[in-house]
């Protein structure tokens, strides 16, 4: 248990607020002029069942006894967590600093699953998420897909997530940091993600990192992710690798997609070590992330130009995995959703016929060129020669040199 949980579980929020105001009873709450803004008619209430307050006249905020201390005493998060500790009667270990760097980083990840909770819900059981139902259905997912994936909707409001997690304790701090609200330069702060469907981010753990948000219709930016926080990278994540760590271990192999769509239909479909890089350019810390797990890796990216440029820098993934990359073709205006949807087999066939990323090269490098021609030989040597050499496998390097 954190330092955090066992404050919180030693801690009544009705006897620390009680310290600062006069609370009333008032059913299963207790109500109070609110200590944080003028008023004559009471609009400050606290809930000792969910250890939460919140004030519904000019503040409009909330949060449990951390952001109750943080506000009124005019102090930061650590020292409301030192002293609620002390009244606690909880010790804080000597390396306080770095545990409650690892303490605000579990915070981060406590607020993005009670997002993804919040989203899964509307999705499932409100009016407003039945267009997203209806969405999903249209792609073919099944209920128990939905589920595995805590796939969510986004309503359409400024400010409905923001108030939600305000009055389940969490601060206005704690969601910039995780990127949930934006603030203008006005000061006013609102929900980043509205009326989209929401996928869940998880990290090698089944930690949420970050979220991804997609239209309804065909308007850009089609999709939207969470920004850089202290607890996702988009660069270093991979789409589906907690669903999918089992089967790339049991199978020896991982493959890699570009969306999210494209993973969620492979593991309905069976593929259940298909991840995606969420985006054409598969990084070095996505590979270094699945050679953790397996050695080999194919790339299964959109055939077009970026995805055909993404592939051109498989040789360097090569290197980080130590093991050859090998890379799927696919047909033209076909994604690999697509693809699986129309016809599994094809998809496994596809797999069992990928090439070498070298040969891929070759392949899409000499298809443009007219080799008959001095000119463009010169290209085609120019093109291929610096790839030929970052191979580290001498005799690999030596039967492409041919």
């Amino acid at each position: 248990m954190s330092v955090i949980d066992e404050v919180k579980q030693r801690i009544d929020i009705v006897e620390v607020v009680s310290q600062y105001v006069t609370l009333t009873k008032a059913g299963r709450t207790f109500k109070a002029l609110c200590p944080f803004h003028s008023e004559k008619h009471p609009s400050f209430f606290v809930y000792p069942e969910q250890q939460s307050w919140h004030c519904f006249g000019a503040c409009n905020t909330g949060g449990d006894v951390f952001t109750f201390i943080m506000k009124k005493e005019g102090i930061d998060f650590g020292e409301a967590l030192r002293l609620l500790a002390q009244r606690a009667g909880v010790t804080i270990p000597s390396r306080f600093e770095q545990d409650a760097g690892k303490d605000k980083r579990e915070r981060l990840y406590q607020v993005n699953e009670a997002t993804a909770q919040y989203y899964h819900n509307l999705l499932l059981n409100s009016p407003a998420g039945e267009k997203a139902q209806k969405y999903l259905a249209n792609r073919s997912l099944s209920p128990e897909t939905i589920t595995n994936f805590q796939l969510g909707f986004s309503p359409n409001s400024w400010e409905a997530l923001k108030q939600y997690l305000n009055e389940r304790g969490y601060t206005q701090s704690e969601l910039l940091t995780t990127g949930l609200i934006i603030e203008a330069e006005t000061g006013k702060t609102h929900d980043r993600f509205r009326n989209k469907l929401m996928f869940p981010i998880f990290d090698i753990r089944g930690r949420i990192t970050g979220f991804g948000a997609r239209v309804f219709d065909n308007s850009l930016p089609k999709y939207l992710n969470s920004p850089q926080t202290p607890i996702f990278d988009k660069s270093g994540s991979l789409y589906g690798i907690n669903l999918a760590t089992a089967t790339i271990r049991q199978q020896n192999l991982a493959v890699i997609v570009e969306g999210y769509m494209d993973v969620i239909t492979a593991h309905q479909n069976g593929f259940n070590n298909v991840v995606a890089s969420m985006g054409t350019s598969v990084t070095e810390k996505q590979v270094s992330t699945l050679k953790r797990l397996t050695k080999n890796t194919v790339l299964a990216l959109d055939a077009d130009t970026a995805g055909e440029e993404a592939m051109l820098r498989g040789v360097s993934h090569e290197n980080t995995l130590d093991a050859e990359v090998r890379v799927i073709i696919l047909p033209r205006s076909k994604d690999p959703d697509d693809i699986i949807k129309e016809d599994a087999t094809m998809w496994q066939h596809l797999l069992e016929e990928a090439l070498p990323v070298v040969d891929y090269t070759f392949k899409m490098v000499t298809s443009k060129l007219d080799l008959t021609t001095a000119r463009d030989k010169s290209l085609a040597v120019d093109k291929l020669l610096p790839i030929i050499a970052e191979i580290k496998d001498m005799v690999r390097q030596a039967h492409y040199l041919q």
